[in-house]
């Protein structure tokens, strides 16, 4: 059966949004059960009909604009690109090479794949404007959040966003030369480096804290979620860095 998480959140009631977790599908593992990702090397037929059973019971009113996803700071305004629609082929989709999509439009499904890295859904609080964000470390050092953000024409004291399904301060383990790229950006994000090794120089880093600070600084004051960890939920969450080989969530958003 189909598990999704719902952000708990003040967006209005116009807002549909949701991460999906790894039961309720047809995948075998590695990937089992509902991968949601079409580039993890599994059978592209089982993806197709996983995609069919959380767009059936999520109510998804379109074919969401699935991405290309590179650790990149691009963000794509799907409002203006006319969406083709799916081939008789089931296993094609259109994509598009991007780490965030927004949108003005009603139900144009912004859409974003992690297994680790970190989903962050926006809206307004009018609930006429949206966003997905993929939130790796390298994406959110360099500035996909900024990016995402510049899509609105909200101003930012009318966002609010929700950091989904992520690997916590517990487990992600990272060398100096992470912390150093973040500090060169933002002296503040030395608050989310933990020393756990002085020999290797190792530390735990908290990329809900980051982000969270990221988002602070732009003037977005209603920021939730950050209670998961995907790397010790197994249970609920894909975790590439504890598998490797691995399926992938989605994070989806859209408004009517």
């Amino acid at each position: 059966m189909i598990k999704s998480i719902y952000p708990y959140w003040t967006a209005p009631k116009s807002i549909h949004a949701f991460t999906s977790t790894r039961t309720g599908g047809v995948s075998l593992a590695p990937f089992a059960s509902l991968n949601m990702g079409d580039r993890t090397g599994d059978n592209l037929e089982h993806i197709a009909e996983n995609r069919r059973r959380i767009t059936q019971v999520e109510q998804i009113p379109s074919e969401p604009y699935w991405l290309v996803q590179t650790h990149s700071t691009i963000a794509l305004d799907i409002s203006q690109i006319a969406l083709q629609a799916p081939s008789s082929n089931t296993n094609s989709y259109q994509t598009f090479e991007a780490d965030a999509s927004y949108t003005n439009q009603p139900k144009q499904v912004c859409v974003v794949l992690t297994a680790d890295c970190m989903p962050i859904l926006f809206c307004t609080k009018t609930g006429d404007e949206v966003a997905a964000a993929h939130a790796g470390w390298r994406g959110l050092c360099n500035g996909i959040l900024e990016e995402t953000i510049k899509k609105f024409s909200s101003s930012p004291s009318n966002i609010i966003a929700w950091m989904g399904p992520a690997i916590s301060a517990k487990k992600f383990e990272v060398g100096l030369e992470v912390k150093q790229q973040f500090e060169k950006v933002d002296r503040k994000a030395q608050e989310a480096f933990k020393l756990i090794n002085p020999t290797e120089q190792k530390y735990l880093a908290n990329l809900y804290l980051i982000a969270k600070q990221r988002l602070q600084a732009m003037g977005i004051t209603q920021i939730f979620g950050g209670d998961y960890c995907t790397y010790t939920e197994q249970d609920k969450f894909f975790s590439y860095r504890h598998e490797k080989r691995t399926g992938r969530m989605a994070s989806m958003i859209w408004f009517e």
